[in-house]
Parts: structure tokens; sequence; C-alpha cells
């Protein structure tokens, strides 16, 4: 008998050998399997025959063998799994190879006797390899009850009609019912389709048993899978199918952990197929109920389980010596009753209240005669060994105590009170009484403390406290302060240009000289405000109080350095804050002309001959602003600089003859002459002004002789400065008509 063994283990050694060739070069596949099959058929030994139906499996699934290659050699193998079929085998490693082996098989088998309907042998030969599976399949071990729900499905998927992607290729269309003729001289389809029909049924039937086998359910669960994506006409079946099965109904007590996984498997593989099935199709028909069943299945609590796994209940009739408000153990001691005896006889005091033993030696015993470290000593281990139960009756029972003295107290209080309003007398005069020498002399000596107490001072009444005034400020102190209040404006005004502004409503929007500056907080309020701060304030417009020179001259230096910190931000950022600049100007312009009312009005009030000087700031700002900028412009700014010219409230000689020095570049001659059309067009009272600007310019700079000209035609064309333009034309035009 060694010797048999021997050969068995240098044929699988062999055999082995022949595994690691194909899996380095798929290409021996062919050969190794014809090879192989008469080694490992029925006759031969178990392990041969294992190691062979495993082999079998591999090369089957293996993505590495083509499926042309595998269609070749699905004939030659069905004979022997036929034959080991056919052999009373009970070994399930055996058993789950060839079903698995079965399952690749089928398709490629399908197709061949589709391709090949004289092939009639194989077919047979596939059918009575899968009526033995379906057969001895409630027979079978769990492992190959697996791999029989796979072997199903894929009986199911192959006689179901698929689609057909390409009627023009059939070789890469997939394997269904579809492909097989109508004639088709071996395969019947209204036979093929009733069966695949009651292997559907049989498949899903392991969703309406009494009790369900966790990995079965589990495996039918993913074999669904792939029949729910390919086949339209059998899906919503299957979908229903599922829906319709609840892993806490399919099990029994009693309820073990083991149990309990199984049925949290069950439902979490429930769950990922429908969630899967949404992913690819979220508009599914059956969309709702699929999402309802999940969310049910995420929610749900299992009640059997939670029976079998809730605490045991109160009893129905409390414990003696034991809070029936509370959970205990049934096993423990019951604590023993504590006697306490009556309250001794007596007035009420701390002794007798907290006294609770009848003993008369530890009742008399006076504890202050022991030193406190000993007390400590004796009292903390007592304390620690106490019973809760034994002190919480102790404390009742002191408590009790104290309540029924405080009643008795309150009830002699009252009934003293009712028997003195029993004895008063309202008719009742005293007898004359001789007056007390010592009692009269006391009198004297107390109302002469009086008179001297209220000659002297009170001291608690001092009456309402008043700061003192701080000091004056310096000059230099009153700037510091002014900068720093400046400083901290600008910090709200970068603050509102980062937050986003709400929208505002035409009715919202008050614009204009009288608007409120602090009305909305964003950055326009915050730019009025420091506009304001820097015209109105020194200027005294907000009251017409009179004020000092040295104020003037502090507020005005604080207004200058609050231009030149606006002049600054607005250069950094100008096509971003140029509507900052146009809200400033405007607020200079207005102060100018309000300034220069008021000293009109003082000149009459006082017909005195000195005329008072008034500031004006605006055209040394809206200059200043102009220059600082328009170095930065090129020929793609034309909104931004009309922007300004047109919003702002004055043009001025100065203003026109910093956009005319745009005309130095070329580049910008466009810009130069169209901004000074658009004030032309749109701005009458500047007009004249500006076609002075555009004369100068026509005539100062050659290359905004073509755009100038244009403007200087159509505005002015009675102007001296197109003649020398013109006259040229004319003479070179007359040799051109004399010409015959």
């Amino acid at each position: 008998m060694a010797q048999p063994t021997d050969n068995v283990v240098d044929q699988v050694a062999q055999l082995n050998a022949a595994r690691s060739l194909v899996l380095g070069d798929a290409a021996f596949y062919p050969q190794i399997v014809n090879g192989i099959l008469p080694i490992v058929g029925a006759s031969t030994r178990l392990e041969l025959r294992r190691w062979g139906a495993n082999f079998l499996a591999e090369t089957f699934a293996s993505p590495m063998l083509a499926v042309a290659q595998k269609e070749q050699l699905a004939p030659n193998v069905l004979q022997t799994i036929r034959e080991i079929l056919e052999l009373p085998e009970t070994d399930t490693a055996v058993l789950q190879s060839l079903v698995q082996t079965s399952a690749s098989l089928y398709p490629l088998v399908f197709r061949h006797v589709v391709n090949h309907p004289q092939d009639s042998k194989s077919w047979e030969t596939m059918s009575a390899i899968k009526q033995d599976i379906l057969r001895r399949m409630d027979s079978f071990p769990c492992p190959v009850k697996l791999c029989c729900a796979k072997f199903i499905q894929r009986v199911v998927q192959v006689q179901t009609p698929g689609l057909i992607s390409d009627p023009r290729r059939p070789e890469q269309n997939e394997t269904s019912l579809a492909v097989v003729p109508r004639n088709h001289a071996v395969l019947s389809i209204p036979n093929l389709e009733a069966e695949s029909s009651g292997l559907l049924d049989r498949l899903l039937g392991v969703f309406q048993e009494d009790i369900s086998d966790a990995l079965l359910v589990n495996a039918t669960l993913n074999c669904l899978a792939p029949l729910i994506r390919t086949r339209q006409s059998i899906a919503n079946k299957i979908i229903n199918a599922v829906l319709e099965f609840y892993p806490a109904k399919h099990v029994r007590p009693p309820f073990t952990p083991t149990v309990r996984v199984s049925v949290k498997s069950m439902e979490r593989t429930a769950r990922a197929l429908l969630i899967n099935v949404l992913k690819k199709n979220p508009n599914h028909p059956l969309a709702g109920r699929m999402q309802m069943y999940i969310e049910r299945l995420m929610q749900s609590r299992l009640e059997a389980t939670d029976d079998a796994s809730r605490k045991r209940g109160l009893p129905n009739e409390p414990t003696d010596g034991l809070d029936n408000a509370k959970r205990v153990r049934l096993n423990a001691l019951s604590p023993p009753m504590l006697k306490i005896p009556p309250m001794a006889p007596g007035p009420a005091s701390f002794d007798r209240l907290f006294t609770l033993t009848e003993d008369t030696g530890l009742s008399s015993f006076d504890v202050k005669q022991l030193p406190i470290d000993l007390v400590l000593k004796i009292v903390v281990p007592l304390l620690s060994q106490v019973h809760d139960s034994t002190l919480s009756q102790a404390v009742d029972a002191v408590r009790a105590r104290y309540q029924t003295i405080t009643k008795d107290q309150n009830l002699q209080w009252q009934q003293q009170q009712r028997a003195a309003a029993q004895d008063e007398d309202d008719d009742y005069e005293p007898e004359y009484q001789p007056m007390d020498v010592a009692s009269v002399v006391s009198e004297e000596a107390s109302a002469v403390a009086a008179e001297v107490a209220d000659l002297q001072p009170e001291l608690v009444s001092l009456g309402p406290f008043v700061l003192p005034q701080p000091p004056p400020l310096t000059e230099e102190e009153a700037g510091e302060i002014g900068r720093s209040a400046v400083a901290r404006v600008f910090g709200m005004l970068n603050a509102a240009e980062t937050s986003p502004a709400p929208a505002k409503s035409q009715s919202q929007q008050k614009l204009g000289f009288a608007r409120l500056a602090g009305s909305t907080f964003d950055r326009d309020a915050w730019s009025v405000l420091l506009a304001r701060l820097a015209t109105r304030a020194p200027a005294g417009l907000e009251n017409d109080q009179q004020t000092k020179g040295d104020a003037l001259r502090k507020q005005t230096t604080i207004s200058d350095s609050i231009r030149e910190t606006l002049y600054r931000f607005i250069l950094e950022d100008f096509r971003g804050r140029l509507n900052i600049a146009i809200i400033w100007l405007n607020e200079e312009w207005y102060n100018d002309r309000i300034q220069m009312k008021s000293a009109a009005n003082h000149r009459d009030d006082t017909e005195e001959d000195s005329e008072p000087t008034v500031p004006l700031n605006y055209d040394t700002w809206a200059t200043r602003l102009l220059d600082g900028f328009l170095a930065y412009l090129d020929s793609r700014d034309i909104k931004v600089l009309v922007r300004f010219l047109s919003e702002v409230p004055e043009i001025t000689i100065p203003i026109t003859q910093r956009v005319a020095s745009l005309a130095k570049d070329p580049e910008r001659v466009n810009l130069c002459v169209q901004s000074l059309m658009y004030l032309i067009m749109f701005r009458p009272p500047a007009r004249e002004m500006c076609l002075n600007t555009v004369e100068d310019v026509y005539q100062t700079y050659e290359e905004s002789r073509h755009a100038a000209g244009k403007v200087l035609a159509k505005w002015r064309p009675q102007s001296k400065a197109l003649e020398p333009a013109d006259a040229p034309e004319s003479s070179e035009a007359k040799p051109i008509t004399s010409e015959p």
C-alpha cells in the first residue's frame, strides 16, 4: 500500500508543476487541460480528483485564458465532470469545485451549441450535469449549496433574454436567450425560458423559508446583483422578493450571539444590494420602496433580540429592607432593620434629637473628653463599615424627629398668639406710678447726646459725587487721538470691503448729501463718514457755535490727515475704490460751496471791508487724484476714466488739462479723446471747456489729429485749428482734378 501512496504524491507534485507552468504562460492551458483529464478522472484516487476539480475550476474562471479557448475546451471537460458527479461522491471539496466549474462552463457550452447545432451531445451532457446538480442540491453540504446558488444564477442569466448590443457582430453580444435562433435544432426557447423562471423562483424561495440560513441568504443576495443589472425583464420580480424579506422575522429562539450576528449580516447584505441598485439607477420605479426598506433596516431593532437582551425587570412586590425604586440583586442579603426608639421626654435639644440608642451608658458618655485625633481614628473606620440602608434609616429617623419638633413649636406659638389677642383690652388704663429719678436723669443724658450728634457733620450722607474735570489736551495729544480714531474708522472700512454687502432695494437706498452716513454700516457708509469727518467737521456746519482759532487749527490738521489717508487708500486700488473717490470729491465740492455761502452771509452781516478767506479743497484733491491714477491707466480703462469724469460734481480746467496729458502717449490718444467727447456730449456746462481742450490736443499732438479732428468737425466745425489740416488736402486735389 505504500507504493500507491508514493505514486500519488509524485503525481500531485507533477500536477503542481504543470499548474505553475500554466500560471506563468496561459498558452499552455489547452495542452495541460487535455493532458490531465485521464489522470483526474472518476477512476482515480480522491486526492487526484480533488486536485483535478480544483484545477478545472481555476482554469475556466481564469481571466488569463481567452473565452474562445475556453469554449473549445468546454466540450472535452463535460464528460469527466459528469462521470465524477455520478459517483457516490461525498467529498465537499470535490463537489464544490465541480459545481463551480459547471457554473463557468454553462454559458460557454450554451454559446457553443448555439453556434454549432450539430453538437447535440455536448448539450445533452451539460443538461445531465445540470439536472444532477439541481436534484442533489438540497442534500449537499452548506459550502456546496452556496456554489449551487451561483450555478442557478448562471443558468437563469443564460436562459433569460438579454440585450443585443450590436446585431452585426453576434460574437460581441452577451450570452443569453436572445442569441438563440427561433428555429434552432437543439435549443427550444419556450422550454428554456420556462425552466429559467422556475429556477428563479427556486432561488428566491430562500427568502420565504421560516428559518433562513444566513450563509445561503447572503450568497443568494450576492448572486442577484448581476441578474438585476443585466436582465431587466426579471429585475422587478427579484427586487420585490427582496423587499418582502425581513431577516428579523426568520429567526427563532434561543437568540444566541451567533443568531444576532447572522441577522445583522443578512440585513447588511440586503441593504448593500439595494443601495447598489439605486446608485446604478436612481430613477428606478421602485426607488421609493427601496429607500424605505433601507431606512427600515438601518433603524430597526429586533424585537425578539431586544427581549432577550433586556435587563430583568423589577419584582412586583418590594423586597423587605430594599428600596423598591431601585434595581437590586435578588441574591443580595437584606440589611437589618434599625430599631429607632422614641425621642426622650423633656425639652428638645441636639443631644436628644440625635440619640438613636436606648443604651444609658452610651447616651450619658461625654465625647468631648476624647481628643480630636482619637475621635477621627474611631469615626472614619466606623463610617466606612456602616451599611447604606442603615445610614438612610438613621437619617430618616432624625428628619422625622425634627419635623415633629418643628410642628409642635409652631402649634405652641400659634396658641400663645391667640391667648395674647384675647387678653388685650382697649379700655385698659394703667395706674399712676411716681417717676423714678434715675430714669429721668438717663433720659436727659440721652437727649443731650442726641443734640450733640445732630451738631456733628454727617459722614455717610456726602451728596452727589462729581469727578474732577480732566486736564486739557495738548495739541499733540489731540492730534494723536484724532489720528487713532481715523485709523479705527479705516479699519472698519477695510472690514466692510471684505464682508459681502446685502442687496438693497430702491426704497432702502437714500443717496444724496442729506443721507445718514452710518445708517447701513457698509463700505459706502464708512466712506461717507470719513469724507464728512474731513470736510464738514472742521467747517462748523453741524453747529453754529464760534470756534476758537486753536481748535480750528487742530481740526484742520486732523482733516488734512484724513484726506491724505483717503488719498493713499484710494490709490492702492483705484479701480475697485473709485466709488469712494467719487463720494469724497462730492463731499469736498459740497463743503466748498457751503463754506463760500457761509462766508458771504458773514460778510453781509458784519459789513466790514475785510473779506473772509475760504480754503477750497475740491480742485486740489481732484487734480491730485487724477495725477495719482492717470499714470496707471491704459487704453482699456475707458470705463474707469469716463465714470470718474461723469460723476465728479464739477469739471474744471485743471481736470481737462490732466485728461489732455494722456495724449502724450500714442497708445492712450483714443482714451483721451473719447473721455473728452463723452463730457462734450453729456455735460453741457463743460462743453466749451472740453472743446477748447480737444482743439489744444489737436494742435499739440500729431497722433491725435485723426480722432480729435472728427470731434471738432462735428461739434466745432468753424474751428480755425481745422484750416491748416484742410489746406494741403485742397492744394493736392487740384492737380488730380486737372488731369485729362
